[in-house]
This record gives structure tokens, sequence and C-alpha cells, in this order.
């Protein structure tokens, strides 16, 4: 999980030398991230809301100085990924496991992402548990066009009732000027067994695929991530059958999607989340193809990584090795989550006159 720092950034400038031509040529770089928060909820009891089966609620005392913790340590998260090559925080991040846009409001007011300016992207859901997606952006790098929420109808097979989960966010903006789209997303989970509770996260499958496809019906070559807590890995029937991602770059048509994390899955056993000591790599973020050309005119994708530092793994116990969660046994450990975040860089070229600017 620890990826080769090889290449020189300066003033978030990448430089690539160029062998036959022996021309250095220099890269504008962002962070496009993805980070499950873990039951980022506030202390407030809704009851319009079943927000006291959240762990801070359940906490008989100390819920005020636990919260603020837990704000503190998303924050130290979020402003780090990516910084050792873009020198700045994700421009965009998406999240999921969030109660409502206060915290989100409290989250990027945290003294450590104050200075980034981040707007927000929320709408509340319908989820049983009162946990919604949501989009962070840097104000001065994206520019929001439009967004919508999409819910997704299911329904249980015993009893037929609906299944309350949580919506998928789309997102369209401009990117340091360039147009994308960015699709978050939290499929329903694994309760009752991965078989048993496999048909939800197919139909989830299929409202991503049907949203990406009406994208792609205006511009075939719209520029597209779709990202999130899948709760099925890089290779389950979601993915490789429902959004048919391929593992191998050369292998994606236009039209079709790149999921760069099946192979760090399938290669080299890394993960993102762990149960019963199994690794799972269930967060991802799937790019289009048009985000693989070689024109460096615009944002393409370079490397997709997964951020888990030293200081996010429990060091003891019997969960050593997993990531250090927020709240477990009833109280909080004042660790982060139970889900280590996602990240893309894309890399534009810079022209002469950009570059002597950036300097």
């Amino acid at each position: 999980m620890k990826f080769l720092k090889s290449l020189l950034i300066l003033t978030a400038i990448v430089s690539f030398t160029s062998v036959s031509a022996q021309k250095e040529k220099r890269f504008k770089i962002h962070t496009v991230a993805f980070y499950n928060l873990e039951n980022l909820f506030d202390t407030i009891n809704d009851p319009l809301k079943f927000d006291e089966r959240s762990p801070i609620m359940e906490m008989k005392a100390n819920r005020s100085e636990v919260y603020k913790q837990k704000i503190k340590n998303m924050a130290r998260v979020i402003a780090n990924i990516g910084a050792d090559k873009a020198n700045n925080a994700p421009a965009v991040i998406g999240v999921c496991e969030v109660e409502n846009r206060k915290v989100l409001e409290d989250l990027v007011n945290d003294p450590l992402l104050l200075g980034k300016d981040y707007g927000i992207i929320h709408y509340d859901g319908p989820d049983a548990r009162s946990i919604d997606v949501a989009l962070l952006y840097q104000k001065a790098l994206f520019k929001p066009v439009d967004s919508s929420s999409h819910e997704l109808l299911i329904y249980d097979d015993a009893t037929r009732k609906r299944v309350y989960t949580r919506d998928q966010l789309l997102v369209k903006g401009e990117l340091d000027g360039d147009l994308i789209h960015i699709l978050v997303s939290h499929w329903p989970s694994r309760s009752g067994g991965e078989a048993r509770s496999r048909f939800k996260r197919v139909a989830a499958a299929r409202l991503n695929k049907r949203l990406i496809d009406s994208l792609q019906s205006v511009d075939p070559y719209a520029k597209i991530f779709t990202m999130g807590d899948l709760n099925d890995d890089p290779t389950n029937e979601s993915v490789k059958e429902v959004l048919k991602a391929k593992k191998e770059k050369k292998d994606v048509p236009l039209k079709g999607l790149y999921n760069p994390y099946e192979k760090m899955f399938t290669e080299k056993g890394w993960g993102t989340t762990a149960y019963r000591d199994a690794l799972s790599l269930f967060d991802q973020i799937i790019i289009s193809q048009p985000l693989l050309e070689d024109d460096y005119s615009s944002f393409r994708f370079w490397k997709a990584g997964i951020y888990n530092p030293a200081y996010m793994f429990n060091k003891r116990g019997r969960y050593k090795g997993y990531p250090l969660r927020s709240f477990a046994d009833g109280g909080f450990t004042g660790g982060f989550s139970d889900h280590f975040p996602v990240y893309v860089y894309l890399i534009k070229e810079v022209e002469e006159d950009e570059d002597q600017e950036e300097d």
C-alpha cells in the first residue's frame, strides 16, 4: 500500500523528461478522492431520523468532546490525501456516512481545512440510518455547474417492502477549466450475507450505469468519475458485469470504464477495509476512457492510490493491521475510520508562460 515517490513536485507541478526528445515536460496536478467517514454524526437527536442508532448517540457521556475529536481526525486525513504529490488537499473529494450538512460544515471549517475554502454539495437522502453521501470541493479549483440526487428503488425479496438506502449523487462542474462529471455512491451493505444481499448492489450498479450511459449519450467523450464505498470488491458482479469496468487500460473502449483498483486487489492483495481477518477493497474510483488518453492539453489520469499512512493503522490487539476506526465496543477509540480513503491524480501539461506564473 505504499507508493513510489519518484517525481519532483514544485508548487503542484510535476516534471517528466522525454528520453527521445530530451525535453522536460511539466504538468499541473490535482487530486480527486473518496473517503468513508465512518458514522460522522452530530450529538443532537433528530426525532425524524434514526440517528440514535449512531455510535456517538449510543455513548453515555463525553459526546461533545468525542464529536470535536472526530471532526479533527477526519480533517487531518483529508488535508493529507494527495499532498505529497499535489502539495494540496484534494481538489474534490466524495464522502459517505455523513448525517447531514451541519457535520460537513463543521468539517470544512476545521482549522486544517478552513484555508482550502471547501464548498459542499449534499442532499438529504432516505437511508434508514440517516447516512448520506456528499461532495466537497475547493472553490478556487472546482466550479459546480449542476448537481442532482438519484434514489435507488429496491425491495426486500421476502417482505416486498422497500429497502431505504443511499441516493447516488451526480455533480457536473469544471475542474480548473476542464468539464468533469462525478458520481458519489455508498452501495447497500452486505448485511445478511454477501450472496443474500448481492441483488441490492447489482441494482445500485445498474442505477450507476444508467447515469453514466445518460452522460455518454450526450457526450461520448465525457470525463466521468464514479466513486464510492461499493461494499463490493473490484471483481464482484456489480463492478465487473454491470459496470463492465476493465482491469487494463488497453481494454477500455470509448464509453468504457477503467478500474485502477482491480490490479491492487487481485495482484497486490491491497484493501481499504477489513472484516474477519480478510481485506476488502470496497472503496474505489472508476474512470471513463477519455481520462486515459495521451493528450495532456487537458486533465488525464496519472495514477491511483490508497491513502494509508502508519497513523491510520491499528497497531495492537486482535485488529492489528486493520484501519484504526473511530468507534468500537460502544466507545470512541480516538481513531479515524474503518475505511482507508482512495484517490487518483490528474495531470495536465503546463505551457511555458503558465509555468512561469505558477513559479
